[in-house]
């Protein structure tokens, strides 16, 4: 456990949750010592000029060429390219590694980061979604604390504290719904990128907007939760709550049921991960219950989005069956984001590539045969999207 947070990464600085990231650093007064993005080579100058931070990586090359040139007068170093990111990580050595990468391509970062032995401020999912099994047991074997940034995990971690070994019977995950909560399959056919994008509650990147419109996201969240707190899928129960005020909740066996309650706002699970145990002065705004007035709660219909009932089947059968689902889901939902797919096609394609692939995808194991999985999934998936789009 640290005393202190005096240094951190925060890796995927100019998305959603890196940049709130960001926010607390100004906050708390911690020292950044780097930063890492894909390719918006101009946000990162920015961030560079303001933090004048000791490191930073781009993982497009040719990004990491035209950063190199525009700072060249400060002291800041430039790594290239994914391997860049590690290596970044691995001489940082910073107390805490924020890691808000999205999808796969967070993975590597967050083995890199266990090995550090320091705290890992976790907010990339997918981590623990293509390969929870090998990243939970290196963190146990260095002794590393990961500390969830999603907001429901971070509730959970909160309600767990200080459970003194009292068994608990269920894990609450909360969900918003999306913004086509209620909606038919066949109303869901007529779905358009720009509305699947408004998202009634959180701002987000595109991407993790698209997996929380069909409840994908969610479904990775109870892949995340079964990994991170060690229950079986069974004890895993996901409820709608339409405010997103209460972020999740444990039912101990006694039947007493603890939640965390709080305002949207990411910097909180930031700010926590950075502080715990410790509580800091407030970086988000109170909650009004007189104005709230109340909250509400429902059931999900996996019926209609089957996603989240794969996403169930996917960590009970186990094995790389929960990368594939990773894999097929983030090649779908990029083509549906450049208009080539429809909405309700993300759903059908994804979980006819788990079903295709789950024979073998149970029986593989070891990383290399989860990223072999990963692979033949994308491949999968994009052969029945080019047959779709003839």
């Amino acid at each position: 456990m640290l005393n202190k947070v005096e240094s951190m990464l925060v890796l995927g600085s100019t998305g959603s949750v890196g940049e709130q990231a960001l926010d607390v650093v100004r906050d708390e007064g911690v020292t950044l010592l780097g930063i890492s993005a894909r390719s918006n080579v101009k946000r990162v100058e920015e961030q560079v000029r303001e933090f004048r931070p000791r490191f930073c990586a781009m993982s497009d090359e040719q990004a990491a060429a035209d950063l190199k040139t525009r700072i060249r007068d400060t002291d800041t170093v430039v790594f290239s390219g994914d391997d860049g990111i590690c290596e970044m990580i691995r001489e940082a050595n910073a107390d805490v590694v924020e890691n808000s990468i999205i999808g796969e391509a967070g993975l590597m970062p967050t083995l890199a980061a266990i090995e550090t032995g320091k705290r890992l401020a976790l907010a990339n999912k997918e981590s623990l979604v293509v390969a929870g099994e090998i990243v939970m047991r290196r963190a146990r074997e260095r002794g590393v604390e990961i500390l969830p940034v999603d907001s429901e995990h971070c509730a959970i971690a909160q309600c767990l504290r200080g459970r003194e070994g009292n068994p608990i019977n269920r894990i609450l995950l909360t969900a918003s719904g999306g913004p086509f909560y209620g909606k038919s399959r066949a109303e869901l056919t007529e779905i358009t990128v720009e509305r699947a994008l408004a998202h009634p509650t959180w701002k987000m990147g595109p991407k993790i907007t698209i997996d929380s419109a069909t409840l994908m996201n969610k479904g990775f969240e109870v892949i995340e939760a079964v990994h991170l707190f060690g229950v079986s899928p069974d004890r895993v129960e996901v409820v709608i709550q339409r405010e997103s005020i209460i972020h999740s909740m444990v039912e101990y066996i006694d039947h007493s049921v603890i939640a965390q309650l709080s305002a949207p706002d990411m910097r909180l699970c930031v700010q926590y991960a950075l502080t715990c145990p410790k509580r800091n002065p407030a970086v988000i705004p109170p909650i009004d219950f007189t104005r709230l007035g109340s909250l509400t709660f429902g059931k999900p219909d996996t019926e209609t989005f089957v996603l989240l009932q794969t996403a169930f089947d996917a960590i009970r059968t186990g094995g790389a069956l929960p990368a594939v689902l990773n894999a097929a889901n983030e090649v779908a939902v990029a083509s549906f984001l450049s208009h080539g797919i429809g909405f309700t096609d993300i759903m059908d394609t994804v979980t006819e590539t788990c079903h295709e692939m789950e024979a073998v995808a149970k029986r593989s194991h070891t990383l290399e045969e989860i990223l072999l999985c990963d692979r033949e999934a994308r491949e999968i998936t994009a052969s029945k999207i080019r047959n779709l789009t003839r």
